[in-house]
């Protein structure tokens, strides 16, 4: 029964090792795919993507009408019908000489920051020139990299107008927040996605009024259709004419989101607009949650109070390449295979055992690091040493002081003996567990990288081989 469990205990590990270590391929479309979340590594082993952001030096045309206000939506007017609307269009540029100033620059770049944070960019950096606006950005080089860059100068000017008038009824200010929801739908017999925009206090009681003037208009019925056909006729104009002035246009960034006008007035303070339609196919449903969220975060965080251009968008390799990462780890598994060799010379049976706990606690951490999307840098690659000559030295202290036993063959000494272990271990440690927690909470990648990587390294140590090593020195001690 003894020789049963380790048996168990050791097809387990195995077991774990080669989904860490080979990983675990499905196919998908022809091909072979590893379904075990990779690495995320730092900018410093995986090179990042340079972005330079300069201010809009470029002119649009804008069409006014007699009173001065911006028509939205002139694409289509053509100079015909702009002078025979009386409207005036002129050229004027993005970025007046009044926004060109230092203050706007130092707002552009906290805008884009809190952007890149919300769009989860797990590591970045930033710079902006005071002198001339200029923003530099390093972002790591990913699947999403296109889509931050696709979105990280878009202005975000927000505005609810009144179709007819162009009169300004709502704007950046008034939105709370803006998040992405979805749910089933029980007509269309799929999922929906949804942009939802929450307003403050203020912006609420705004969308209240709007949604109750800028109502539906249904046409009257009038019973007497033969005598009254032609006032009908009128009526029914009249009615267009005034249903299509009571039409709001939300925008983003002068284009079109929506026209529309209100069913019933708005008491909730916020809005919800459906992102295509429903489906059930998974791509194009994440495709739809991609779009939502694209605006959602240029939205929540506010417009930026100028216009950049992308000057430079490169991708920009790292000095250390797979080569030197491969050399690396063939040093760590080196120094480890010598170690291991070693357990097992000096305790013989239970050094074997450690040996293969050991390599069971290696192979966890190492999809511990993937799954709970720890940074990896250079620094998170010396916490992963540092953390297995941890482990090391504290199981080579467990089986020095089983092989100290007078009675090695009783269970409850070398529980005795394990627990003193941990006790003289762990209180050993503790200045490394307090300057861990610390990096944990710096806000540099790279630190943070090492700080997260030694923490759930250490936590790893205590709970593993309190669970496997612990358990399986203890079934061979029975009796």
């Amino acid at each position: 029964m003894k020789k049963v469990k380790i048996l168990t205990i050791i097809l387990i590990i195995i077991l774990i090792t080669m989904v860490s270590f080979l990983g675990v391929y499905m196919q998908k479309q022809n091909r072979m795919e590893n379904n075990v979340k990779d690495y995320s590594y730092a900018m410093d082993l995986k090179g990042a993507r340079n972005i330079k952001l300069k201010v809009s030096q470029e002119s649009r045309d804008v069409v006014r009408d007699a009173n001065g206000t911006e028509i939205m939506d002139a694409e289509d007017l053509t100079d015909e019908k702009i002078q025979e609307k009386g409207y005036t269009k002129q050229s004027e540029p993005y970025n007046s000489e009044n926004v060109q100033k230092a203050e706007n620059y130092k707002k552009s770049k906290e805008l884009i920051e809190q952007r890149l944070e919300k769009m989860g960019v797990e590591s970045y950096e930033i710079s902006v020139n005071e002198q001339n606006g200029e923003i530099l950005i390093q972002v790591p080089e990913n699947t999403d990299t296109d889509r931050i860059v696709s979105n990280i100068n878009t202005i975000g000017n927000f505005k609810i107008i009144d179709t007819q008038t162009n009169e300004v009824l709502m704007n950046n200010n008034d939105i709370k927040l803006a998040n992405v929801i979805y749910g089933s739908d029980s007509t269309a017999k799929g999922t929906g996605v949804y942009l939802n925009i929450e307003f403050t206090k203020e912006g609420a009681k705004k969308l209240e009024e709007i949604s109750n003037i800028y109502v539906e208009k249904e046409e009257e019925e009038t019973e007497d259709s033969d005598s009254e056909e032609k006032s009908e006729d009128t009526d029914s104009e009249e009615t267009e004419e005034e249903t299509e002035e009571k039409t709001i246009t939300m925008m983003i960034d002068n284009e079109t989101m929506i026209k529309t006008s209100f069913d019933e007035p708005m008491t909730d303070g916020s809005i919800q607009l459906n992102i295509g339609s429903a489906t059930t196919d998974v791509e194009t449903l994440s495709d739809y949650m991609t779009q939502a969220s694209n605006i959602a975060v240029i939205l929540d965080n506010g417009e930026l109070p100028l216009k950049y251009d992308i000057d430079e968008n490169k991708y920009i390799m790292s000095d250390i390449t797979d080569k030197y990462i491969q050399y690396i780890e063939i040093g760590v598994a080196g120094i480890i295979l010598i170690g291991i060799i070693i357990l097992m010379f000096k305790y013989k049976a239970n050094g074997i055992l450690s040996s293969i706990s050991y390599i069971g606690l290696v192979s966890i951490f190492l999809l511990l690091l993937r799954y709970t999307n720890v940074v990896i840098s250079i620094q998170g690659i010396f916490g992963i040493a540092i953390t297995l000559a941890l482990n090391y030295i504290f199981v080579n202290k467990v089986l020095s002081k089983i092989n100290n036993l007078e009675v090695q063959s009783n269970k409850s000494q070398v529980s005795v003996a394990i627990k003193e272990s941990y006790k003289e271990f762990f209180i050993k440690i503790i200045p490394v567990c307090i300057a861990t927690i610390v990096f944990c909470f710096v806000e540099w990648t790279y630190i943070s990288s090492f700080g997260m990587v030694m923490f759930w390294g250490i936590l790893l140590i205590a709970l593993y081989n309190y669970v496997i090593t612990n358990t399986i020195l203890k079934i061979r001690a029975e009796e």
